[in-house]
Formats: structure tokens, sequence, C-alpha cells
């Protein structure tokens, strides 16, 4: 069983959003784990794009990264530019670390509309998603 954390700034949206799409294609090959450098609480447009997508995520939490400090993971994939350069050093002797940027989108200000921001940033991870399962997991 391959252990996959996700990791990103608040652990709100987009490693959330990941988390989601890893597990449901994970099939019980992986255990999913994401974090954030700091808390933000879980993000409700996030809960609400992936509804739209049939993945329920509302009852994940928001976990700081130094709660997974004692597993040894296998992937350790950032998906944001913050995470990537303030990663604390985590100890998984053999973990192949892979980064991707998302962009925010609840840093979006005054958006005319903000379900097609979280959409587009859902359809970008699940696109990135699919394409780390087949590469590295099937």
């Amino acid at each position: 069983m391959k252990n996959i954390l996700i990791l990103c700034t608040g652990n709100s949206c987009r490693s959330q959003i990941a988390h989601g799409y890893f597990k449901k294609l994970s099939k019980n090959k992986c255990i999913i784990y994401s974090a954030g450098i700091e808390t933000h609480g879980l993000n409700p447009n996030a809960v609400k794009t992936m509804l739209r997508d049939d993945i329920d995520i509302s009852t994940h939490t928001s976990n700081n990264v130094n709660e997974y400090s004692d597993i040894n993971f296998d992937y350790i994939i950032t998906v944001c530019d913050h995470a990537n350069e303030s990663c604390p050093n985590i100890p998984s002797k053999h973990a192949l670390r892979i980064h991707k940027n998302f962009f925010d989108p609840s840093k979006i200000k005054n958006s005319i509309n903000p379900q097609k921001d979280f959409d587009k940033c859902r359809d970008e991870i699940k696109n990135f998603s699919i394409e780390f399962y087949n590469k590295y997991i099937n």
C-alpha cells in the first residue's frame, strides 16, 4: 500500500480537491493524506465543486503537515508554489516529490463567476490526478 501526501498552503481548497480525486482513483491501493503548512479549514466552495463531480469531501479535515511526521510517504505532491518553497523536511526516505502549481480560486477577488473559477481549478487537478495514477500507480 502506497502512502501519498498532498501538500498545500492551508489545506483548505486545492489539496482537498486533490485528496478527493486521489482517494477515488486509488481503489484501495493507496492511503491518501492531505495537509498544509498552515490550516485554514475546509473551503465550502471546494466542497461544492467536488459535489458537482459526485465526490463528497465534506467530512475532510484541515490538517497541518507536522501531524504526519511519523509516516513514511512514497509520494509527496505539492499543489502550490508556496507549499513547494516552504515545505518542511519530511523524513520519508524514498519519497518521490512532485510539484504542480494550481491557481487558487479562493484568492480571486470580485469574481464574476466563482463557481466557474473553482470548477476550472477542480478540472485541472482532476486531469493531473488521472495522469499521476496512470504513470505511477496503475
